[in-house]
């Protein structure tokens, strides 16, 4: 839950409360109006921690820090989710033997970062009449990349001048 719909003292606007002091003590169900006060004599917040219990629970504590620390939470949380990218090498079907290597070295690196990769060969002119040669390639990328370093997530077909695939790497446990 957001911070931003947390209400806290006076925009409370319930009878009673479940109140819960700031070591964590529950105090039971207390009227709002006498939890305010209590708030107030602790030198904290009353903060609305479960709007949707009955009755809400509150919480006295200092709303200041109370809301940096669910700040930071949700900042470790972001910080520890990876974005997976989609890289794209492009070839085309009269590749020589280096070239392909080279590249397909690159797909491997992409893979060994955790990166998802399109493999792309573009068809210029009459090659598009021999895609079996785009297909084949493909083929060879795969057969250069380390076995069991990576999964087919679509497997080679055209788009029009291009015929692609995609691959993405194994998760290794």
């Amino acid at each position: 839950m957001a911070s931003k719909d947390l209400r806290i003292n006076d925009q409370i606007r319930v009878r009673e409360v479940r109140l819960i002091d700031g070591n964590g003590k529950q105090l039971g169900i207390i009227p709002t109006r006498e939890a305010l006060e209590i708030a107030a004599d602790a030198g904290g917040d009353l903060v609305e921690i479960a709007p949707s219990a009955k009755p809400p629970v509150c919480k006295v504590l200092d709303y200041g820090k109370y809301k940096f620390e669910l700040e930071k939470k949700d900042k470790e949380s972001r910080k520890k989710q990876k974005l997976l990218k989609l890289k794209e090498i492009r070839m085309q079907p009269k590749i020589e033997k280096h070239d392909l290597a080279f590249k397909s070295k690159h797909v491997q690196e992409f893979l060994d970062e955790g990166n998802k990769v399109k493999v792309t060969i573009r068809f210029r002119g009459r090659e598009l009449a021999h895609t079996e040669l785009g297909r084949d390639v493909l083929e060879r990328v795969m057969d250069n990349l380390e076995e069991g370093s990576f999964s087919v997530d679509r497997r080679p077909q055209m788009e029009g001048r291009f015929m692609s695939m995609i691959l993405a790497p194994k998760v290794r446990k």
